[in-house]
């Protein structure tokens, strides 16, 4: 490895290898295609990263005058926006001496910005697969002198419905590439993918097996639990011992919003992260939660994979994910780097059955979830919280004063001004007996209506304006027969 690079990384901390590091960075270094497969948080990122940086030509390279200017020497793609910019910050800290330029393109910004980037020129491009193909169709982006390109969590692009975009990339890219394809799992469709655009790739796994991939240093618990209940519930771990950052993982993007506004009602400081967001205020939450100024984020499981922060102590799952690699990559945001972690998942009545297949086949020894409350006793007991504690924080806000609606209440149960207007016609326009001192009574009304007569012209529509003919008519005899009586 170059001195710069290592002295970049040792300036960071980052002195001793992963297994995945260790295994892989021989092999890549010579440009050979390979596959690496290791659970989420082992440092895939750095395993293809440094070999990158090392073998693209650097601007104070003797041979960098030679190489078409401006075009990038190597392309990352990633299926999410979150992982693209990880991707970028793990290389602009490994390459910090290098003076490369990296560039980081993904979808729900403007185009401006990263149009502008790539015709002044960028040595390696990281982005989601969407992004890239439209730039590529504008010409914005030429693919055609990459020598290296790197597939990174090649099963979650597969998921998301990335594969026809992937391949459309690889045609872009030159055949004598190297090719670096990283997953936690290896699917069928993945499989054919390394074959057709891979040359005798070398397999590096740093598990014994899928089935085994959950990190050991993490903790597991299964709860049965209430849906109602679950705010309290997580109000209490949030101030257990040991707590530090959290991460709770909804199924709809909805459900992370009503919970991140629930616990920022319960007094903690939380954020929601899901894809209904603006691309600019998912960044400044993971960057909130990055630098400590939140302690918990609520998101969905697209954003998962990009979430690769420290310091993250607990991963709460407020619904059943709904497969085991679901499972992995949500608990694998805890425990990482070699850290210890806690992962908790609650599971509904309803999800009972989904959570038994996600245990057989992770061969876990949590079959029956035990039902719990936040008053259970053996919460308290497994997640360290002190005797006492509530679900909040603050108290909650008072409820804002009702308007004082008495007034509107009186005039409608009759204390509004009576109106006492002077008639001199009846409503079809007859003259009426008395001239302008004829007044209703309500006693007259009141009898008036308990002998079910009408008055004349009252089956009339009161919404029209003209007369109809022959109604004056009805209406003086009315009134004369009136003045009669």
């Amino acid at each position: 490895m170059l001195p710069e690079i290592c002295d970049a990384l040792e300036r960071a901390g980052i002195t001793t290898p992963f297994a995945i590091q260790e295994m892989t960075l021989s092999v890549a270094l010579l440009g050979t295609d390979l596959i690496g497969q290791a659970r989420t948080g082992t440092g895939k990122t750095l395993a293809f990263g440094i070999p990158v940086l090392q073998r693209s030509v650097a601007p104070k390279d003797p041979d960098y005058a030679q190489l078409p200017q401006g075009k990038p020497q190597a392309l990352i793609v990633a299926p999410t926006r979150e992982l693209a910019l990880q991707v970028s910050n793990d290389l602009a800290l490994a390459g910090a001496d290098r003076g490369l330029r990296v560039l980081t393109v993904y979808g729900g910004v403007g185009y401006e910005p990263q149009l502008e980037a790539l015709e002044e020129g960028v040595d390696v491009v990281v982005g989601t697969p969407g992004r890239l193909i439209d730039l590529a169709n504008r010409r914005a982006l030429d693919l055609s002198h990459v020598h290296a390109l790197v597939l990174d969590e090649a099963d979650e692009m597969l998921d998301l419905g990335f594969l026809p975009d992937v391949e459309k990339l690889l045609k872009m890219t030159p055949e004598t590439r190297q090719t670096m394809l990283f997953s936690a799992t290896m699917p069928g469709a993945i499989v054919a993918l390394a074959r057709t655009h891979m040359r005798h790739p070398m397999n590096i796994r740093a598990e014994s097996s899928y089935e085994n991939a959950t990190v050991p240093a993490t903790a597991q618990f299964i709860y049965l639990a209430h849906d109602l209940d679950k705010p309290e519930m997580i109000g209490r771990i949030l101030q257990a011992e040991d707590v530090e950052k959290i991460i709770v993982f909804t199924r709809t993007k909805r459900q992370a919003q009503r919970i991140a506004e629930d616990l920022a009602e319960r007094g903690f400081k939380s954020a929601p992260l899901h894809g209904d967001m603006a691309q600019i205020a998912r960044e400044k939450a993971l960057a909130k939660f990055r630098e400590d100024k939140l302690q918990v984020l609520v998101c969905t499981d697209v954003a998962a994979r990009g979430i690769d922060v420290r310091g993250v102590s607990h991963v709460i799952n407020y619904t059943c994910p709904e497969d085991e690699k679901t499972y992995i990559h949500r608990i694998g945001r805890t425990g990482r780097a070699g850290a210890s972690g806690i992962a908790i998942t609650f599971v509904d009545w309803a999800d009972v059955h989904r959570w038994k297949m996600i245990n057989k086949a992770l061969d876990l020894p949590f079959d029956e979830p035990v039902e719990t409350y936040s008053t259970s006793e053996h919460l308290f007991h497994d997640q360290g919280i002190p005797a006492g504690t509530r679900g909040r924080i603050v108290d909650p806000a008072p409820a804002a004063p009702r308007e004082d609606r008495s007034p509107r209440s009186d005039s409608r149960s009759g204390d509004r001004p009576t109106r006492n207007r002077s008639r001199s016609r009846t409503r079809s326009g007859a003259p009426v007996d008395g001239g302008g001192q004829a007044q209703s009574s309500p006693a007259s009304s009141s009898s008036e209506g308990s002998s079910g007569e009408k008055p004349a012209g009252a089956s009339r529509n009161r919404r029209r304006r003209r007369r109809s003919s022959g109604g004056s008519g009805e209406s003086a005899s009315a009134g004369s027969q009136a003045s009669q009586a």
